[in-house]
């Protein structure tokens, strides 16, 4: 398992919906990105949560796009008019993450555009699994392209590493917020999407996605812990929480019936 690494090239514009300030821009393999900038208010912890949401999401045969790492040299950015993007673009010098550019998609819209009953299931199962706080119906981060659903933006997910305290207990804890979650109401077929993921998420697939995180993204400023030791936290917390999965598949069960 590894990603391709490109440089950018082309800043094109900022995507304000987001409210880490990803943009629009152009790399130096001819492909255009959705940019999102270890600068930004969550840093390199956003980055990560993206690229092992992103990940596990792909193994579980969801459509994601394409998550490249991309290099912004120093001088990029320096003629940029805007201070508070020129400010985020000189912060974000190195290693950066990027999506590849769906053009034409639109928002998935759940009154609008239909999802079966075992799709949606599986979508809650996945956010359940990575306490993904950003599914909802303001903001389902979901797309439509070429007539299929693809999964975007999973950068508030494991949202336990921005305290880092605890993790253990976090790892078996249900996730009480997939109440708001935007697909829970036909989400009927929880246990046997439980049974089926959880045998695909080997602990040996866990280990080649956690692997997949940059060293340079785990030097975090006051933690004592290696980048590798940084590493067996995200594995550990992951596996452990596949392992008890009965925990969040129960919370969204209940969540679900209080719902409909």
């Amino acid at each position: 398992m590894e990603l391709r690494t490109a440089n950018v090239t082309r800043y094109i514009m900022p995507l304000r919906e987001g409210g880490s300030l990803p943009a629009l821009g152009e790399a130096d393999d001819g492909f255009k990105y959705v940019v999102k900038f270890r600068g930004a208010g969550h840093g390199v912890k956003a980055l990560i949560a993206e690229l092992i949401g992103g990940e596990i999401a792909r193994l579980l045969g969801f459509r994601v796009p394409e998550l490249v790492f991309l290099e912004l040299d120093e001088a990029f950015g320096q003629t940029e008019g805007d201070e508070e993007i020129q400010d985020l673009l000189q912060g974000s010098r190195g290693l950066n993450l990027g999506l590849h550019f769906l053009s034409g998609a639109l928002t998935f819209d759940p009154i609008v555009n239909a999802v079966d009953e075992r799709t949606a299931s599986q979508i809650v199962w996945l956010d359940s699994l990575l306490t993904n706080v950003d599914r909802t119906v303001k903001n389902t981060n979901m797309l439509v392209w070429h007539n299929e659903l693809w999964l975007i933006d999973h950068g508030a997910s494991l949202f336990f590493h921005y305290s880092w305290v605890n993790w253990e207990k976090h790892a078996v804890s249900p996730f009480v917020q997939i109440k708001d979650h935007a697909l829970l109401y036909r989400a009927g077929l929880l246990d046997q999407t439980d049974k089926e993921f959880t045998e695909i998420l080997t602990t040996g697939k866990m280990r080649e996605i956690v692997e997949l995180i940059p060293e340079d993204w785990l030097l975090w400023n006051g933690v004592e812990e290696t980048p590798d030791e940084l590493r067996e936290v995200y594995f550990s917390f992951l596996t452990e929480r596949v392992a008890h999965s009965e925990i969040f598949v129960n919370e969204a069960k209940h969540a679900r019936k209080a719902l409909i």
